[in-house]
């Protein structure tokens, strides 16, 4: 994840007035780490089995709004916690490119230990218990899943964090900041409302599309987890060394 150089924020905060120059860096700091959250397997699964559920056309939604509010909750506050960030002398700043360390080799570590675990030839992979009893759950459930999966989850935490993060490196600062987690939380949730506008809209043929897309990530879950952590990981870590060496 490509995090910009410090010695070029004088430049870019120069242009702040603008706009653009800021908000297009801090919109290609966060990019990588969107795209990672939006593609992640299990909450893909999770929304395609809750709309083919007794109840899809109004807990799908609902599972929508709860993903977009909890990434949105968990992206400001980071922002607040980390506003002085783009100072590179500051606290903030040591924190982050530390926390990135941290983050990256935890990343790096999980994707090795879920290769590791994978199910090998002939096993079965286990099925996470929040996915069971997706096609009757109640609104309140469908809602709150979809806060816990996006928010709480400890990988889409750490994307978040240092998305966030390298929003605020970037020199983004009050309507600039809003418009880049704006477009961070709605580049990671494109793929839950694309299977949502997908599946009110397109009957029969919507809902196998949907469900071949759920085969295969099913299917190869595993593979796709661990190039996830792995890649990004790697980008992490190797963005708060450099931090930390500069």
């Amino acid at each position: 994840m490509a995090v910009p150089r410090r010695d070029s924020r004088t430049t870019w905060q120069s242009h702040d007035v603008e706009g653009g120059p800021v908000l297009g860096q801090a919109m290609g700091a966060m990019l990588p780490a969107a795209l990672a959250v939006a593609l992640s397997p299990f909450p893909l699964i999770g929304i395609i089995l809750i709309l083919s559920g007794t109840h899809g056309r109004r807990n799908g939604p609902l599972f929508a709004v709860g993903w977009i509010t909890g990434l949105t909750i968990a992206a400001t506050l980071i922002a607040l916690l980390f506003g002085g960030a783009d100072d590179p002398d500051s606290t903030s700043s040591a924190v982050a490119d530390w926390g990135r360390v941290l983050a990256g080799g935890a990343l790096i570590v999980l994707g090795v230990r879920m290769w590791w675990r994978r199910p090998r030839a002939g096993e079965q992979a286990e099925q996470p218990r929040w996915m069971a009893s997706l096609d009757d759950a109640t609104p309140g459930r469908a809602l709150l899943l979809g806060a816990l999966l996006s928010g709480a989850n400890p990988k889409n935490l750490v994307l978040t964090a240092s998305a966030t993060t390298s929003i605020v490196e970037a020199g983004a600062h009050d309507v600039g900041l809003v418009a880049a987690v704006a477009v961070y939380v709605l580049i990671a949730s494109c793929t839950v409302l694309g299977s949502v506008a997908l599946h009110l809209a397109g009957g029969r043929r919507a809902a196998s599309f949907l469900d071949a897309i759920r085969e295969f990530m099913v299917t190869n879950s595993t593979v796709i987890t661990v190039m996830v952590l792995l890649l990004l990981g790697a980008g992490v870590l190797g963005d708060g060394l450099s931090g930390l060496g500069r």
